[in-house]
């Protein structure tokens, strides 16, 4: 048995030598060695044409009008770190510029109404995307609000309806958290990372390290970088072009028109109240996100604004 297969590995071998030796005698094309520095002259128009660069640092940078000290090189150094990023990321860079000329128009007014600086908006960006985003954590919608506070801020949370998702209703929610940081700490830009750490969080490091002011407390990783975050997206949103995004203005996202329906009563059945204004269910949750479940309960027979999309703005029902 040990002979046969001797006998059937030397066949193997020669076969496989025969048909090498076949096959370098009849190509017609000679070996050539590629050198490491060699490339063709597709790629090379490609590298010649994409070109990363280094991001200047905006001298006269600031958050709702405080200045950001960019001569500490700390400091410099972690904003560079979030231009950087958000610079480079592109297709995320892109949809962010999107959704904000879609929904900043909604958000600038509840700032300014409150008296909280128009800057804060950035924050809701880096917040969640300008998504309906729900953390591991559970803070949820555009201002990642969690449950408890949301209650402490008079937003409704149960199983039928939770205002963390309703836009209006959470910026305002936001806006009494902000200006309440903004009394404790002196300053918008620690009442911005307070959003992020806590005002108990905050004050405690504060204690701690015997110091004040953003840029010269140690925190953890998250809020540390939170301020340079804004101020980065702030930096991009506000002069895409300068940062490289191209775009058309066709290619923005816009707010669509709506009509409000006052509801005071049980609703049994959301895909048939839909349907009686020509509209699917997924379309009227996709303008009352808040609006968790398929029904309605309100036996306290509160008052709910329900909004329509005007006509003409999505395929009409088949």
């Amino acid at each position: 048995m040990n002979g046969i297969k001797k006998v059937v590995v030397v066949v193997a071998v020669v076969v496989i030598a025969a048909v090498f030796i076949n096959a370098v005698k009849t190509t017609d094309v000679a070996p050539r060695t590629v050198e490491a520095n060699e490339v063709d002259n597709d790629s090379l128009s490609l590298v010649e044409d994409y070109n990363v660069y280094a991001i200047k640092i905006p001298e006269g940078i600031n958050f709702a009008g405080e200045r950001v000290p960019v001569e500490d090189p700390d400091v410099r150094e972690r904003l560079d770190r979030e231009l950087l990023v958000n610079t480079y990321w592109q297709s995320n860079g892109l949809l962010l510029i999107k959704r904000a000329h879609k929904y900043f128009p909604i958000i600038e007014p509840i700032l300014k109404y409150h008296g909280v600086p128009d800057d804060f908006k950035y924050l809701a960006v880096i917040e969640s995307g300008l998504t309906q985003a729900v953390s591991p954590a559970g803070a949820t919608g555009f201002w990642q609000i969690m449950k408890a506070t949301a209650k402490e801020r008079g937003l409704e949370v149960n199983a039928n309806v939770d205002e963390r998702y309703h836009i209006q209703k959470s910026t305002e929610a936001a806006c009494v958290y902000l200006k309440k940081a903004k009394d404790r700490f002196g300053t918008w830009t620690m009442a911005a990372a307070a959003y992020n750490a806590g005002n108990y969080g905050m004050a405690r490091q504060l204690d701690r390290q015997e110091i004040e002011g953003y840029y010269n407390v140690l925190l953890g990783e998250e809020t540390s970088r939170y301020v340079f975050r804004i101020l980065a997206i702030k930096e991009i949103l506000s002069n895409p072009k300068g940062y490289g995004f191209n775009f058309d203005q066709e290619d923005l996202y816009t707010h669509i028109p709506v009509n409000e329906v006052v509801v005071d009563t049980a609703v049994s059945s959301f895909p048939k109240f839909a349907k009686e204004f020509g509209i699917s269910y997924k379309t009227l949750k996709i303008h009352n996100p808040w609006l968790r479940e398929a029904h309605l309960n309100n036996a306290s027979r509160k008052e709910y604004i329900i909004k329509i999309p005007k006509q003409g703005y999505y395929p009409p029902l088949k």
